[in-house]
């Protein structure tokens, strides 16, 4: 007997996402804006931007560095042409590749040069794909003009303050008309160009992201009005980050002892800024090298070194990925990961809390199979799932982040919360149900989600 399939349901104090989504039809393909478009389709950003022309005291920009995941971290800096090689390599090997960005590690826009030559043979060699920058803003309204006619929809702009006095803190320079600027000149060229960009994407009809660094004691009454000044330019979406701020990576603030938000700051900016803008919840903070689905990277296969050895088929590869993107877009040819808690194997059985190792299963809604166990810490020694405030959950749904779905006997109000925002479904109603069953319930209705939301757009 099959599993019934129910709509996706949170407990009684739960909302959904509680702090908004955006539906802007154009970032429904974009897994780093879209928390439900991460679970199909992939990304590459692309390390061709290696100066910076601001300091920022939260960044350590580092070259070949494998062992770290964080903003402004990279194993090797490419070529507009060693880029291009690698873009036509990821899309053969990963045809779910939607989006090609420069993050870095400096900004794109400081290698206008270098950023543009490679956007125009991304370009040329995959039409599909979605191409995506992000920047301090510092120079990017004089080339707004040119981002049109390459076809760049996306812009991501890191805006922390509005005030010159807070951002003298947070930037000990920039670098601006040939000259470095220090202290409140500096801090107010920052932002006066900042607002001046968004403004001019915008007016261009480019999809703007606001990312925010969270840094507590210094900015935490500042992101709610940036919220709002972005929501009156037509920004699109806002993006609360956390500080990252240990010592062993080497900045300013890691250094000088400045603390990282806990959860519930973050949570609490992040529903104060709901008032004016979305809000995005499932950013991981990638590398400017990051490869692959959100959640997993796959860079060390696509190293400089590898890549000399393949033989491409440009033509032929184009013509998959132009094939697979459409099948996506249709609801065609998708499978998704489903987490699932179970002791026995055999039914749904354990609280999220008290799971020890997930069984993860694969399912397009038509076959189901078991593709992995994925053993974490247990989230709760108690007897029911534990507060928001525990250290453990964060780094549990993470471990998660390339599942759409968690089913479980009971989820918690806190877990729930953080999955929902990471992008991930949490389910409750196949509690003690066979396994298969209702992973092939639950695949069904995402299918029908994804029918339905393409539907809407045609």
């Amino acid at each position: 007997m099959s599993a019934q399939i129910l709509p996706f349901a949170s407990p009684a104090s739960a909302c959904g996402s509680s702090h908004g989504e955006c539906h802007d039809p154009r970032v429904a393909d974009h897994p780093c804006y879209s928390k439900d478009a991460h679970h199909k389709y992939a990304r590459l950003h692309l390390p061709v931007a290696p100066a910076c022309n601001i300091q920022c005291n939260y960044c350590n920009r580092k070259y070949d560095c494998s062992n770290e995941s964080r903003p402004g971290v990279v194993s090797e800096v490419l070529s507009p042409e060693e880029a291009a090689r690698k873009v036509l390599a990821v899309a053969d090997a990963i045809p779910q590749l939607s989006v090609v960005g420069i993050a870095g590690p400096g900004d794109a826009f400081a290698n206008w040069p270098r950023t543009s030559a490679t956007l125009r043979a991304v370009k040329k060699m995959l039409p599909a794909l979605k191409l995506c920058l992000s920047s301090n803003g510092l120079n990017v309204a004089p080339h707004v003009g040119e981002l049109a006619e390459l076809g760049v929809d996306h812009v991501t702009l890191t805006i922390n303050t509005l005030e010159p006095e807070i951002a003298a803190r947070i930037y000990p320079w920039v670098f601006w008309e040939h000259k470095r600027w220090r202290g409140l000149e500096a801090a107010e060229i920052l932002i006066r160009e900042q607002w001046r960009a968004a403004a001019a994407l915008t007016a261009a009809g480019v999809l703007v992201k606001i990312n925010s660094v969270y840094i507590p004691g210094l900015n935490d009454d500042e992101l709610p009005k940036i919220s709002a000044k972005a929501a009156g330019m037509g920004v699109a979406i806002h993006n609360i980050m956390p500080l990252i701020s240990d010592p062993a990576h080497g900045t300013h603030f890691g250094l000088s002892g400045q603390r990282a938000p806990s959860e519930e700051e973050i949570e609490s900016v992040r529903a104060r800024c709901a008032a004016h803008l979305p809000q995005m919840g499932h950013c991981h903070q990638c590398r400017a090298d990051a490869v692959g689905m959100l959640g997993e990277d796959r860079g060390a296969e696509f190293a400089r070194e590898h890549l000399d050895s393949l033989t491409l088929d440009a033509q032929a590869i184009a013509a998959r990925h132009a094939a697979v993107q459409a099948s996506l877009k249709a609801g065609g040819g998708q499978s998704w990961k489903i987490a699932v808690a179970s002791a026995d194997g055999q039914r749904i059985d354990q609280h999220f809390g008290h799971a020890e190792a997930f069984r993860i299963y694969e399912s397009d809604g038509q076959s189901v199979k078991l593709v992995a166990l994925r053993r974490t810490a247990a989230y709760c020694q108690g007897p029911s799932d534990c507060g928001d405030d525990d250290a453990a959950l964060p780094k549990l749904v993470q471990s998660l982040a390339d599942c759409a779905a968690i089913l479980a006997v009971r989820i918690g109000h806190a877990p729930w919360k953080k999955l929902e925002q990471a992008g991930i479904q949490p389910v409750v109603e196949h509690a003690f149900a066979s396994i298969e069953a209702s992973v092939l319930a639950v695949a069904q209705k995402l299918l029908e989600q994804v029918q339905e939301a393409h539907t809407k757009r045609a």
